[in-house]
Order: C-alpha cells, then sequence, then structure tokens
C-alpha cells in the first residue's frame, strides 16, 4: 500500500480542537479596565498563571487576555505528553545544572503531582492517564544508552525499567523494537485541549475575568503600574505575566532567545479491537524512539493513534505564520514511517493532520526574565515539553512578581537564561547545519560530526 493513500480524507485541523464540546469563544476587552494583575496569552502557560495566582490569593483581581482563543496554539496542538521533566530530560539537565539537578527533579516530580492534583479538584474532564512513557531503540547503539540512563534515573529517584526486545514488544509489538526504557510515573498523558479548556473553566469559577480575541499589542508603564493597549481598550495593571512563548514578547529584547520550530502530528482513524490487539499496548504508554530526529506516539481516549514529530522546520526569518502549520510532505514522511513500525495496521486511514510552531531556546527548557523593575514576569523556551513544565514556570512567574526568594527562584536555572540566537542569516545557516548534521548521526550510529561536538561544547543546540 502507498503510505500516501492513507492521508486521502485527511482533515487538515487539529483534532484535539476539532470537538463538537468545544466551548463557546469567549468576548473581546472593549474599553478600559482596572486589574492587580493581567496574564497575556491563554495557553497553559498564562491559564496556570491566572490560576495559582487566585489560589495563593482569592482577593486579587486577575484579568487573563487571549489573542485568539483559548488553547488554539501550542496548548491545542500537542501529544498531549505531560512530563515531570523541568529540563527536557535528564541527560539535558545534567550537562547544564548538574549541581542542582536532583532538587530540580524533585521540584519536577512535585509539580507533575500538583497537575494531577488540580485536574482531581477542579473535576477536569480531559482524560488523564497517569501511564508513563517508553523510549524506545530501533538502532543497536541505542540500547546502551538505555541502560545509562536507568541508572542515572535511580541516582534521582526514578521508577524505569529497561525492557528488551521480547519485553518491550510485549508492552507494544513493533518490528522495529529492540529494547526500551519504560518510565513508569514520570510522564501523563492527557487530552491538551479539553486541558485547556477545563483550566478556564477553573479560572472563571476562581473569578479570573477571562477575554478572548484580545491582542496586547503595546506594554508601557502608567503610573505606579503598567498600562497594556488592545485592539479596543487598554487594560491598567499593578503586574504584568506574559505568557506569550513563541509568539514575539512584548518585551523586545527577550525576543532573540527564542526561535519558532514547526512540529507536525498525524491522527488514525480508532483502531478495531482486532487491530488493537496486533500490537498489543494494554497499559497505554506513551512512546518516543531514541533518535535525535524522533517520533512521539499515543493513544487517545478513543484508541486512536497519534503519530508525530521526526521533522523540525525553521522557516527563515523566524516568523509564526499559518501557512506553516501545515507541510503535505512532513505528512507522508510521517505516514510512510507509522507503517513501517506497525506494518500490521496496513490499511488504516489518518483523519486529521496538522502543525504548529515550539518555543525553542538554546538550553532546550524554559527561561524566566522580569522587567519594568520587576512589575513583569515571563517564562518561555519550553521546546516541546510545555505540558507540565509551564505549571512549573506559573509558579516561577508569580515568585518574581511578589519579590519572593524561593526554592524556585533560588536556582540557577531561573537565575541566569540561555544563549541567544544569532541573527539572520547566521540563526539560518546555523539551525539548517545543526538538522542536517543530527541526520547525519542518526544514520551514522549516533556518532556526532565535530560542528554537533561544538555546539555541545558552547551549550547550544536544535531540538524538538
Amino acid at each position: 500500500m502507498d503510505p500516501a493513500s492513507s492521508l486521502q480524507d485527511v482533515k487538515p485541523v487539529p483534532f484535539w480542537l476539532d470537538d463538537p464540546a468545544r466551548p463557546e469563544a469567549g468576548s473581546a476587552l472593549v474599553g478600559d479596565v482596572h486589574c492587580d494583575l493581567l496574564v497575556v496569552g491563554g495557553g497553559y502557560s498564562g491559564l496556570w498563571t491566572a490560576l495559582i495566582a487566585k489560589e495563593r490569593d482569592p482577593s486579587l483581581d486577575v484579568v487573563l487576555i487571549e489573542g485568539q482563543r483559548i488553547g488554539w496554539a501550542a496548548s491545542g496542538r500537542n501529544g498531549g505528553f505531560c512530563a515531570a521533566s523541568l529540563t527536557h530530560g535528564l541527560g539535558n539537565g545534567q550537562q547544564r545544572w548538574p549541581g542542582e539537578l536532583a532538587r530540580l527533579e524533585k521540584l519536577g516530580a512535585q509539580n507533575l503531582q500538583a497537575i494531577e492534583d488540580s485536574i482531581k479538584r477542579y473535576s477536569i474532564d480531559c482524560d488523564w492517564e497517569r501511564t508513563g512513557e517508553i523510549d524506545v531503540a530501533t538502532e543497536p547503539y541505542q540500547l546502551d544508552d538505555l541502560h545509562e540512563f536507568a541508572e542515572m534515573a535511580a541516582q534521582f529517584g526514578g521508577d524505569c525499567t529497561v525492557l528488551d526486545a521480547e519485553a518491550v514488544r510485549a508492552e507494544l509489538n513493533s518490528p522495529t523494537y529492540l529494547g526500551g526504557l519504560w518510565d513508569k510515573d514520570g510522564v501523563g498523558m492527557v487530552n491538551p485541549a479539553k486541558l485547556a479548556w477545563g483550566l478556564t473553566q477553573a479560572c472563571l469559577d476562581l473569578g479570573v475575568r477571562v477575554f478572548e480575541h484580545t491582542e496586547a499589542t503595546a506594554l508601557a508603564e502608567a503610573g505606579a503600574g503598567l498600562a497594556v493597549r488592545t485592539p479596543y481598550g487598554r487594560i491598567f495593571a499593578g503586574r504584568v505575566a506574559l505568557g506569550t512563548n513563541v509568539f514575539p514578547s512584548l518585551v523586545r529584547r527577550v525576543r532573540a532567545y527564542t526561535v519558532p520550530v514547526y512540529d507536525y502530528a498525524l491522527m488514525t482513524e480508532p483502531l478495531s479491537t482486532e487491530q488493537l490487539a496486533s500490537i498489543g499496548w494494554r497499559n497505554r504508554q506513551g512512546v518516543g524512539d531514541s533518535a535525535n530526529q524522533f517520533h512521539y506516539y499515543r493513544l487517545s481516549a478513543d484508541n486512536r493513534i497519534l503519530w508525530g514529530g521526526y521533522d523540525a522546520i525553521y522557516h527563515y526569518g523566524g516568523r509564526v505564520r499559518a501557512e506553516y502549520d501545515h507541510r503535505p510532505q512532513t505528512y507522508q514522511t510521517l505516514a510512510t514511517h507509522f507503517f513501517r513500525t506497525f506494518p500490521q495496521l496496513e490499511g488504516l486511514r489518518f483523519t486529521h493532520a496538522w502543525g504548529g510552531a515550539i518555543d525553542t531556546c538554546t538550553r532546550f527548557s524554559a527561561f524566566f526574565d522580569t522587567a519594568y523593575r520587576g512589575k513583569v514576569a515571563l517564562a518561555a523556551g519550553y521546546t516541546g515539553l510545555g505540558v507540565g513544565a509551564t505549571r512549573f514556570g506559573a509558579e516561577v512567574m508569580l515568585d518574581l512578581l511578589a519579590g519572593e526568594r524561593t526554592e524556585r527562584t533560588a536556582l540557577e536555572m531561573v537565575r541566569r537564561k540561555p544563549l541567544p540566537f544569532p541573527p539572520e542569516p547566521v540563526r539560518w545557516a546555523g539551525i539548517e547545519l545543526t538538522k542536517r548534521s543530527l541526520d547525519q548521526a542518526d544514520r551514522n550510529a549516533g556518532r556526532r560530526n565535530l560542528w554537533l561536538k561544538t555546539m555541545d561544547r558552547l551549550g547550544l543546540g536544535f531540538d524538538s
């Protein structure tokens, strides 16, 4: 079967947002309003910030604005992997913050549990499953890395099990699998759009004023506070938290720290009982392979397979544009790789195909900053692991706005920013060379060339 035929009837919209139960759009802000805290951005970063601010101080007057619809960008387009890691994995954390990695792992585990607790407390219907994740090896050289990672995870209290080929295929049956590593507790699966909608309702129930189709266009000081301009009015706030992530920040000097990298995904039709039996997957873990250009995949609540990753596309100039949300050549590549992984599912069709921008920074994990003498805080750069880490970022932003020294704000990860990306055309050339070098490493038993080794030494890189 030609894999492209599986895309014949695909809808070019994010599966999670294509839901008849999607809430109606909220009103836009018209006129001038005043508040104690303004949160800019209606994705996870902003929603968690508004919710936790009200939990900390119910009397606080909080306004949240979103330029389009709640959860329409990365928060409604991702794979729904909610990880405990705040550092984009143990390896990245060990390379960058070895002295505080134990603390970061502890805070990450607490953060994941807090997400689960909030889902229960606010009765958020978002298909939450604490199934963990399996990293699978599909090339022999990747097997040693699995054992090394398991040993490292054990040092920090992680519950990871190394699986040989037979054991991993008993969990999920693919002829491509040579081994795997099952992190049993550090990742949950979630319907990402339903999580965003549920967090919005929790915010509303606590008294947060939420406005959609209200873009923040300018930020300036106004007396002792701040003023944010929107298309139909202004918001005067004592403090402002920016959760705009991949979109150009209202604090211009931080724009060089992130670039938008486009990631793509497919969703299959629901598997039949026989199709599901042919692959197993009784424990419903999330899965990722161990290559540099990796795939991630998981089951939905109605037993569809989300299949994403591999291509990570940067467009010259670093702009976020709607026309970049779809890339047919990547969809065809993903379909080809899907049936190579699961040949027993030949004939299965894809129903949805979509893409979206990830806010990537040079250290692959969030960074933080303040502006306007501490009256503005921001967090960005989550690099694809924001489903869980944005809640931690919300706590950090609120700590910074309160001027408090906490366990979070004392972290080197919070106090220091990554290296910025160089201007164009050096930025584009460097990213393209890195991508080609990563592809070469995948084809050459993982051996990294001189360019990648240099990037490693400089603390730079490129990842999805």
